[in-house]
């Protein structure tokens, strides 16, 4: 399995991007994005931008992982709040229409 992160690009070079995010800093490949500039928002798998998101979408990805670290620290439930209903705390019909199994 592998995990998007949000990043935030930080300098531009031709084909690439420097990008911070989750206390790292590294470069990725932007050729599937196109080019970018400083402040863009990207979703990185295994060092390449695979998609371009606004700061809102960084929120809560960030947001979910942040409660997955938890959970895989062994941290007790927490109250964080995700910034949106967790599939967990759906209603089944709710769940069913966003898994498109309606």
């Amino acid at each position: 399995m592998c995990i998007g992160i949000p990043m935030q690009v930080i300098r531009v070079e031709p084909g690439h991007a420097w990008v911070a995010g989750r206390g790292e800093v590294k470069r990725v490949d932007t050729a599937l994005v196109g080019d970018c500039v400083e402040q863009d928002w990207l979703l990185v798998f295994l060092d390449a931008a695979r998609e371009r998101i606004d700061a809102l979408r960084a929120a809560e990805v960030n947001a979910v992982l942040d409660l997955l670290q938890g959970a895989l620290a062994g941290a007790p439930e927490t109250t964080a709040e995700a910034g949106f209903d967790l599939p967990s705390r759906m209603d089944p019909a709710t769940l069913a229409a966003l898994t498109g199994h309606s």
